[in-house]
């Protein structure tokens, strides 16, 4: 299993893109996981952007996703790891997502009925996926 945290455009706060950063590192100790950025110029011209991960568990930010808590984020990973799928998660940009993508989503997931800065949702997700590794690995950290 690997995982994958998408965003769209460049982050405007560094500390907020370094602490994600930080979060995926650490999730490397579990999987092999990674963060880049979308440009937006490619969610303009049509690009497939899922061709490039036609079995992932593909997992889209959205405000009117499901609310999970913890464990049923830590879920998503159990049942991807046994059935040995990659995990895509996307964070849009201040213009959202293109629609088309929804529809091919296998889940979407609200972080909360709040606005935040999309570099905050990026950083949470990027959390949410350690604190999930670490949760079904019995690590001290989700305590």
């Amino acid at each position: 299993m690997k995982v994958f945290l998408y965003y769209s455009g460049r982050a405007k706060d560094p500390h907020a893109n370094a602490l994600a950063a930080d979060y995926i590192k650490r999730s490397g100790h579990f999987a092999p996981s990674q963060m880049s950025e979308i440009k937006p110029s490619d969610l303009k011209n049509g690009r497939d952007f899922w061709a490039k991960h036609p079995n992932a568990k593909k997992i889209l930010l959205d405000p009117a996703g499901r609310a999970l808590d913890s464990a049923a984020f830590a879920d998503l990973f159990a049942k991807a790891e046994m059935l040995s799928h990659d995990l895509v998660f996307v964070v849009g940009g201040h213009d959202g997502l293109p629609e088309a993508w929804r529809d091919r989503a296998d889940l979407l997931v609200s972080l909360s009925a709040m606005t935040m800065p999309h570099e905050l949702a990026r950083a949470v997700v990027a959390e949410q996926i350690y604190r999930a590794f670490t949760t079904l690995r019995g690590h001290p950290y989700p305590r």
